[in-house]
């Protein structure tokens, strides 16, 4: 269905999930319109990314996961965002199915409890998933989300829709008290994802109780970092 690597499947020199334990995630990602999107594009930010040390990637999309499985040793974490609002990412089973497909280690889907696009339940979702030997990370965004998907076979449950669901409120920065919540209450591992935008929040997220920190735009999305320093020169230039 997909293009994807057909070489032998390169594993983690670790099982997973322990491959990604006080590690850091990137997640490579580009929105139709920017100019790095496209998979040749995330694969060479995935080669970056584990040149610096990353120990998994975070990838959206089967065509892109394809490209990186092919071009990095690394953990993919695969996910299929279809669309932008609602339940949108890997809103159903075959979205699922053909990350896992492209060649995604641990597929990431959207654990907040919300009506999924095909009716499926998490719990099937996973079984499906588990059955052709892929593991599940549960993107959550309250306390009572994850320790649901943990009952309905999630391996890994993120922090990464916090601040973006009716049921959790917006917040400026990482949610680190729901990693602490959620760490001290499951046995699978706690991934915390959402807002972090400095190593020093990076390193809070782990003292907080996670196995394992993602970041993205601060480290993948040039354009949205440039603009950040060029807002800051237009204040400085401002007249008082």
């Amino acid at each position: 269905m997909y293009p994807h690597d057909t070489s032998p499947r390169r594993t983690p020199q670790r099982p997973l999930p322990q491959a990604l334990a006080g590690g850091l995630v990137v997640s490579c990602q580009a929105l139709p319109g920017e100019p790095l999107h496209g998979p040749h594009f995330m694969a060479e930010m995935a080669r970056a990314a584990e040149l610096g040390g990353a120990v998994g990637l975070r990838i959206n999309g089967p065509a892109d996961v394809a490209a990186v499985r092919a071009a990095s040793s690394l953990p993919v974490i695969g996910l299929w965002k279809d669309g932008d609002e609602g339940v949108y990412i890997t809103p159903t089973l075959r979205h699922a199915l053909a990350v896992a497909e492209a060649g995604a280690d641990i597929v990431a889907l959207d654990a907040t409890g919300r009506p999924r696009g095909d009716g499926l339940d998490l719990a099937a979702t996973a079984a499906a998933l588990h059955a052709r030997g892929t593991l599940v990370m549960a993107d959550v965004s309250t306390l009572d989300e994850g320790l649901a998907a943990a009952a309905a076979g999630a391996d890994l449950v993120a922090t990464t829709l916090s601040g973006y669901t009716p049921a959790s409120p917006a917040r400026s920065g990482p949610d680190l008290e729901l990693v602490a919540a959620l760490a001290a209450r499951l046995a699978v591992p706690v991934v915390a994802e959402g807002r972090i935008a400095t190593p020093e929040q990076a390193a809070a997220a782990l003292a907080a109780g996670a196995a394992t920190v993602v970041v993205g735009g601060a480290i993948t999305r040039p354009a949205a970092l440039t603009a950040r320093f060029a807002a800051a020169l237009r204040t400085e230039e401002t007249p008082s």
